[in-house]
């Protein structure tokens, strides 16, 4: 069974996606989603800076159209066999994951994750939060660490990471006395995404999300909240707009990778392929998922690995998907 995983802010480097315009049609694909996110995405990928592309209305449209870009390289190669059993997005990456799973077009991902981001930036800028990794120590100590501190777990991703997240003064009193036998590692984004500071950005992005054209899923997608499956069709659950409601309340609810990475084990997930800007996720299953096989598509060099992974460990079609 394999599963198809989309990474999350922070995932981005300067310039990490020149290798892939390389490829036929890429720079025109990633043009047009840069037009339907309204942000010049080819400069961005190739020539911005660091400090450019961590701006949180910059970063979360660069990488899901990065996935997004990878995916449809992976799907070129033409093999029949190729696809993915469940898919899941950590973060932002849900975005990219709901187009993997057909609730969104590619455009329509990048332009309704391009209005997510805004309303992120705006809410982060309205009082100085950050968040800190805490790699490392007792998961019940460190919970209980995150809590004393006045702090929120934002994500809780499994293999000995959780991230705190809140004002800039409880992240210090948690880095001065960190949890027993783990380390408090400042992350470099702008605000304390997935914590109630993100409640003006919900207000904005709700309604959005709510009234945007989607499809119900064609394959299950995981959500950040809790791990469950949400699935379309006459044998499944989990309508489009079942789906947008989940992508929209994760802005303010921790991301639950760990229980997400659950779920694939429950499910009987064999592979695991994680889209560009790729590492962290198949970092993250490599401790969590013994056993199953791992690609991380970083720079079109992986692709042809990740092709025979996914040939390797796909189902077979369902009948639903013999019948569209």
């Amino acid at each position: 069974m394999l599963a198809i995983v989309c990474p999350g802010q922070g995932s981005q480097t300067p310039g990490f996606l020149s290798p892939w315009l390389d490829l036929p049609g890429a720079a025109e694909r990633l043009g047009t989603l840069g037009e339907a996110a309204g942000t010049d995405l080819v400069t961005h990928g190739t020539t911005s800076d660091a400090q450019t592309i961590r701006d949180t209305s910059v970063a979360q449209p660069l990488i899901v159209a990065a996935s997004l870009l990878a995916y449809r390289a992976l799907l070129a190669g033409g093999d029949d066999g190729l696809r993915p059993d469940v898919t899941a997005g950590h973060s932002v990456g849900e975005l990219a994951a709901a187009a993997v799973a057909g609730v969104l077009d590619d455009a329509g991902a990048a332009a309704l994750v391009a209005v997510r981001a805004r309303a992120m930036a705006d809410a982060a800028a309205l009082e100085p939060t950050g968040m800190s990794a805490v790699v490392g120590g007792d998961p019940a100590e460190v919970l209980a660490a995150v809590e004393n501190a006045g702090l929120h777990p934002a994500n809780v991703n499994g293999g000995g990471q959780v991230v705190a997240a809140g004002s800039l003064e409880a992240l210090a009193r948690l880095a001065a006395a960190p949890p027993a036998r783990a380390r408090v590692i400042p992350l470099q984004v702008a605000g304390a995404f997935h914590t109630p500071y993100m409640q003006p950005a919900l207000d904005v992005f709700g309604p959005v999300a709510a009234g945007w054209a989607a499809q119900d899923p064609t394959l299950p997608f995981l959500s950040d909240a809790d791990g469950a499956a949400y699935r379309g069709g006459a044998h499944g659950h989990g309508s489009a707009a079942a789906v947008l409601g989940r992508l929209a309340a994760q802005v303010v609810a921790p991301v639950r990778w760990d229980l997400c990475q659950q779920t694939m084990v429950a499910m009987g997930v064999t592979g695991l392929i994680e889209l560009a800007p790729a590492g962290v996720l198949t970092g993250l299953a490599r401790r969590s998922l013994p056993g199953v096989e791992t690609v991380a598509v970083k720079t079109p060099a992986d692709l042809e690995a990740a092709r025979d992974l996914a040939l390797r460990h796909a189902g077979p079609p369902t009948t639903e998907e013999t019948q569209a």
